[in-house]
């Protein structure tokens, strides 16, 4: 039971089912964008319809859902690539620039008192 207890307890567990919810929510919510993103789409070109269930080619029956999934797919690509990826990418940069900068003034400030110190005081 102590190893049970202590699998269950581990903070990489919690972090993954933490994601993992995240992601089903966030996975809903892409795809109510996509079929929202789809139906625009249909609207905006007179009526053209995305759902290419019936299709049939060479007598295969599921080359429309392949098509429509594949559709899909790229929408949600997208999606996530410049709704999710690119702004974070963009956070990233700006926030992890401005550390490295105000760490790098902290060390050379430091460095200056340090020397100050030494010159002024002898050897520390």
């Amino acid at each position: 039971m102590k190893g049970f207890k202590d699998f269950l307890m581990r903070g990489n567990l919690v972090e993954i089912a933490t994601g993992l919810i995240i992601a089903t929510a966030f996975a809903a919510v892409v795809a109510a964008f996509t079929n929202f993103l789809l139906e625009a789409i249909g609207k905006a070109t007179g009526g053209a319809d995305f759902n290419f269930d019936d299709m049939t080619i060479g007598g295969f029956q599921t080359v429309g859902p392949l098509l429509t999934a594949l559709v899909a797919f790229l929408i949600m690509a997208a999606v996530v690539y410049f709704g999710v990826i690119k702004p974070y990418q963009a956070m990233r940069e700006r926030f992890v620039a401005a550390e490295e900068e105000t760490t790098e003034e902290n060390v050379e400030l430091l460095r200056e008192i340090r020397d100050e110190l030494r010159a002024g005081r002898g050897r520390i």
